[in-house]
């Protein structure tokens, strides 16, 4: 394994500096709490305990059973190493406590990785008596952080070793000399008994890293694929992964929004917690996906506002009568919104906000014949965003703060059209909006970081991003 991934090792690793960190792509700083809790769970909910050591519950199954690596004939058992010593017989390891974690973070290389267990051995000892013995271990290993070859951030185990404490004879009788033959085989047995375990785990967090990269879909609008963007960066506390989303359509084309031309600036992240910094790029990106698949444009009638704002020729004639001509009263109408440009969305000051500009075409309405223009308005729409992060998405729910208009032609006589914009107001609020908000559901995605839950992370809205921190 380690000879595989060598050379992938040559991409190094950079101590980020202090400070204001300059980045365009989506940014995630995992704490080093969070990878030892990873690792913690991959020994508490996984099968590799069970798997490499066997555990207490399951005596004699697995490698160190009857019939593993030690069991049966094996290493310590009759036959084994002990054969030559007649007053033993069968010792075999039967119990492995849950190792406890300790993480530490090296800049530029890695992490060191330390796990303290005891485990129990069973046997006979002189004259048949019943063995039982328990040794402290502690499995130390450097593990160094790298790039695999389909691109995602990969522990590697370099060097492990054991260091073994205090051994204690539970039950039986053991003279000093065949104590001494214990010790002697358990330093050169654990090594390759434990160090297995480093690997496997490894492997489990390995797949939780590999996860940050990925493809995620956007509902009908298509996807974003999660790239390493630049090497990852490891300091004392934290390790970094630039991660750059590349959204594609439906039909699979990557669409290329333009980037802010200046970089975002990233507070330092606090100690115990993890970060995702969400750039301004992916908001742009929804919402010109939205706009280039024409979720934004609608036809309101009068079936999709409630009676208090009704759509006919009366209600518009005691605002702009000019603007009727003959038409009779009572005549419903029809308000054709039409969005032709990208929206904008500034992220500042601690607000998120939406631009849209949009054509909104105002018609007499006939059901069942053809429909009679009046007049056209250029509008632009600022809409507030609230945003809400859940446990993988970062939700967008928006609610006009203003409406203007220009008239832009008229079939009839010109007017003010700055009359009009209360009344479009409740129209957009009540209709327009509430579609937005369902075509928004899909949300801005997040990159998966170790299984880390966003939905309860303090949110942050800096100079073009969002920063989600979370305790570890």
């Amino acid at each position: 394994m380690l000879g595989m991934w060598s050379p992938l090792l040559l991409w190094g690793l950079v101590t980020p500096c202090q400070g204001l960190l300059e980045k365009v792509g989506t940014l995630a700083r995992i704490d080093k709490d969070e990878l030892g809790k990873a690792i913690q769970n991959s020994l508490v909910g996984g099968p590799i305990l069970q798997n490499v050591l066997g555990t207490v519950t399951s005596v004699n199954q697995g490698l160190l059973g009857s019939g593993g690596l030690l069991g049966g004939g094996g290493l310590l058992s009759y036959g084994g190493v002990f054969g030559v010593v007649e007053e033993l017989s069968g010792l075999k390891v039967e119990e492995v406590t849950l190792p406890k974690v300790s993480v530490k973070l090296l800049p530029g290389f890695g992490v060191q990785l330390n796990l303290h267990t005891k485990v129990g051995l069973h046997g006979s000892g002189p004259l048949g008596s019943v063995l039982q013995l328990a040794a402290e271990v502690n499995v130390s290993s450097r593990v160094a952080l790298g790039v695999s070859a389909r691109g995602t951030p990969i522990l590697i185990l370099k060097r492990c070793s054991t260091l073994l404490g205090h051994i204690s004879l539970l039950t039986g009788l053991l003279p000093a000399p065949l104590f001494g033959v214990v010790e002697q085989t358990l330093f050169k047995v654990l090594p390759e008994l434990l160090c297995p375990v480093v690997d496997s785990v490894l492997g489990v967090v390995n797949e939780l890293l590999g996860a940050v990269l990925g493809l995620v879909p956007l509902g009908a609008l298509g996807s974003v694929e999660f790239t390493l963007a630049t090497l990852p960066l490891i300091s004392n506390q934290y390790i970094e992964l630039d991660v750059n989303p590349i959204v594609k359509s439906v039909a699979g084309d990557v669409i290329d929004f333009p980037k802010p031309r200046n970089p975002v600036k990233v507070p330092p992240k606090e100690d115990h917690t993890s970060q995702v910094t969400v750039p301004l790029f992916l908001f742009n990106t929804v919402f010109g996906l939205l706009q280039t698949s024409g979720a934004l444009d609608l036809d309101i009638t009068s079936e999709l506002v409630p009676s208090n704002v009704p759509l006919t020729t009366t209600d518009l004639a005691a605002l702009v009568p000019e603007a009727l001509r003959k038409l009779p009263p009572g005549q419903q109408l029809l308000l054709s919104l039409r969005v032709k440009e990208a929206p904008t969305v500034t992220l500042q000051n601690h607000k998120a906000t939406v631009s849209i500009s949009a054509t909104i075409h105002v018609l007499s309405y006939f059901p069942q014949g053809a429909h009679e223009a009046l007049f056209q308005l250029n509008g632009v729409m600022t809409l507030n965003a609230q945003l809400a992060p859940s446990a993988t998405k970062l939700h967008i729910s928006l609610s006009l703060e203003r409406l203007s208009v220009q008239l832009v032609s008229s079939s009839a006589h010109t007017f003010d059209a700055s009359r009009l914009e209360e009344w479009l107001s409740s129209v957009v609020r009540l209709a327009y909006v509430p579609k937005l908000n369902v075509n928004l559901d899909v949300g801005i995605p997040l990159p998966k970081v170790l299984n880390v839950n966003f939905a309860n992370a303090a949110l942050a809205i800096i100079e073009n991003a969002v920063v989600l921190t979370v305790p570890s």
